[in-house]
């Protein structure tokens, strides 16, 4: 991060005469801005490509007959992009009708498959990794400790149904880095443990809380009940306040932002001096910048082999 911040012009040479594509199927404010400066920071054009509104409709069935709203299959809307972009940058959220298919991640994998160019997952309905890697580093810079840190995810209501990816990226890059991880939520509400193995799980909130030193707050709908929201009266009491975090180590607060206040967290707390949501925001730019830097040198000595 230092070289990057520091002397973010440094790098511009990395990206000259290149270009990234970023494709939103779905709203987005600091994956599209930190992606655009991260492009920016490297001297790259970056095209921003809000396929609900831009762009035609995507179809992704093989062997269809194409007399509905959908204009335009994913086989030539990708490799057109990819023939216009040196990295393409795909979002593409749950539609939580079914599970499986979801968790197949087809949006993504069809630009993976027909683009021909290197694609960077900027959220899926699986996994949310710049996020991850994001807040991983937001920990290590602000957690200064001899001992592993207790790092505490806890389920938060929410009023609409949002996917698994943030806390699927978070739990595996935390145990992947070796850390005290304790997942928090009420029954019904487990994730997959494919993401989740080595972590303690438990649906005692408050006893989770104790002697945390990082407290990350995220929603996640039900996969058992697919798309169950469980938000606002059935579970206020999961809201995150102040007098939980009096539970903890002056655990720092997080989330990913964007935030429902006095409903995943309460103002005083996400208002607090232990909050860092918005130093993980920043650390948004420099994670990018980092995938970005790395494809295109991985690509330039691929050429050069």
């Amino acid at each position: 991060k230092q070289g990057y911040q520091n002397a973010p012009e440094s790098f511009l040479h990395v990206g000259r005469h290149k270009t990234v594509g970023l494709v939103f199927l779905n709203p987005s404010l600091r994956t599209r801005v930190s992606s655009q400066r991260a492009a920016n920071n490297l001297g790259m054009y970056s095209i921003v490509i809000n396929m609900s509104g831009d762009s035609w409709g995507l179809e992704f069935d093989d062997n269809v007959v194409m007399n509905g709203t959908n204009a335009e299959h994913i086989k030539e809307a990708a490799a057109a992009l990819g023939s216009y972009c040196d990295i393409l940058a795909v979002r593409s959220f749950s539609d939580f009708k079914n599970y499986n298919d979801d968790k197949s991640q087809r949006v993504l994998n069809a630009f993976i498959q027909y683009s021909g160019v290197p694609v960077v997952n900027l959220e899926s309905p699986l996994a949310h990794p710049l996020q991850a890697l994001t807040d991983i580093m937001t920990i290590e810079e602000t957690i200064k400790i001899s001992r592993k840190p207790k790092i505490v995810l806890s389920w938060a209501p929410h009023c609409r149904a949002l996917p698994q990816a943030v806390a699927n990226s978070f739990s595996s890059f935390a145990l992947g880095y070796d850390m005290d991880l304790t997942i928090t939520h009420p029954p019904g509400f487990e994730l997959d443990p494919e993401f989740t193995g080595g972590a303690k799980i438990t649906h005692d909130q408050k006893k989770a809380f104790e002697d945390a030193d990082v407290v990350y707050a995220k929603n996640w709908a039900s996969i058992k009940d697919y798309g169950r929201v469980g938000g606002l009266k059935e579970y206020s009491d999961w809201t995150i306040c102040a007098d939980k975090m009096k539970l903890t180590n002056s655990a720092k607060f997080m989330h990913c932002l964007p935030v429902r206040r006095n409903l995943v967290v309460t103002d005083e707390v996400i208002e607090s001096e232990s909050s860092v949501v918005i130093q993980q925001a920043a650390n948004r730019v420099w994670v990018a910048q980092a995938i970005f830097k790395e494809i295109l040198e991985g690509e330039c000595n691929a050429r050069k082999n």
